[in-house]
């Protein structure tokens, strides 16, 4: 059982949480998710099956969209619900929809993000987490991440001591949007957290698409699991592709260095290729960095070793 399953991630599991539950139910060891969620998030999670694990690296979006909640007011060791509060303001003045549209308006395009303590980033060796949970902050580096679109889509909510307002983002790989959510509160003038966050998409998978954890057990007792799960194929759509011969596809399956085709004189290095074979992808190869006149396997999904 090969292929990729889109999961409609609950809150309260982590990612690993998801791919031990996925395991248990399809009775699979080799299972892998594609990009970790927090777990006081929701949403799009693209979970790898089988041979899929091998293109988790392909399958992980550039881009992802998010529907979250902001509340002004107090902010959060973690930046989010689940942490402890470690700064208070109460909002004691109404904050007006044009005030906060300027505000998402400003933090669009190209901007600059420190990872908060609570996260998978490494430094020195250690992720930061492991440092903020012995009460260790340390300085992190910051990185420029690109918010494509970000729009209000409620009300602003005011309450008596805290104000809160749902966004919609479309944002690049390695966003926290958080720390998205404090910047927020940060040019609004009040300490901020994220309250609520799910993620709408992750590049072409939608929450549509996506099964919950309750409906992939009926599934797996109903023995339909496979027609629930994106072919290898349709998972790497956007890459460019290749058709081989049955002599070539021997050689692609033993994951040998072959000459650049006379259709591939425009190919980059560095640029993935598909190559197919019975209309099935056997393995992803790219330009030689060194010999040019070349391709190299940098990924074979079906070896001869696999067939025997």
């Amino acid at each position: 059982m090969d292929g990729i399953l889109l999961l409609n991630k609950p809150k309260g599991m982590t990612s690993h949480d998801c791919v031990f539950k996925v395991r248990k139910l399809v009775k699979m060891k080799k299972v892998g998710h594609t990009g970790t969620l927090d777990p006081d998030v929701s949403g799009v999670l693209p979970v790898c099956l089988g041979r899929a694990t091998k293109i988790v690296e392909y399958v992980t979006a550039a881009n992802k969209t998010y529907e979250g909640e902001v509340t002004l007011g107090f902010s959060t060791t973690t930046e989010d619900a689940s942490g402890e509060i470690v700064g208070e303001k109460r909002v004691d003045r109404e904050i007006m929809k044009e005030e906060v549209v300027n505000v998402l308006h400003s933090l669009t395009g190209e901007i600059i993000q420190t990872p908060p303590m609570y996260s998978a980033v490494k430094v020195n060796g250690k992720r930061l987490y492991e440092y903020a949970r012995k009460g260790i902050v340390i300085d992190r580096p910051s990185r420029n991440i690109t918010i494509h679109k970000l729009e209000l889509i409620s009300d602003i909510n005011q309450n008596d001591q805290t104000v809160s307002f749902r966004f919609r983002v479309t944002c690049s790989k390695g966003t926290y949007v958080r720390t998205l959510a404090v910047q927020m509160g940060e040019k609004l003038g009040y300490p901020s957290h994220m309250s609520d966050l799910r993620r709408t998409s992750s590049g072409e998978f939608t929450l549509e698409q996506c099964i919950t954890l309750d409906e992939l057990e009926h599934i797996v007792k109903t023995g339909t699991i496979q027609e629930h799960l994106l072919s290898i194929e349709g998972a790497l759509s956007h890459l460019l592709k290749f058709t081989i011969n049955d002599k070539v596809a021997e050689k692609v399956k033993n994951g040998s260095v072959l000459p650049v085709p006379e259709e591939l004189h425009d190919l980059r290095i560095g640029e993935p290729i598909a190559i197919l074979h019975d209309e099935k992808i056997l393995a992803i190869y790219q330009r030689h960095p060194d010999k040019p006149q070349l391709i190299k396997p940098i990924k074979v999904l079906v070896n001869n070793q696999e067939l025997q």
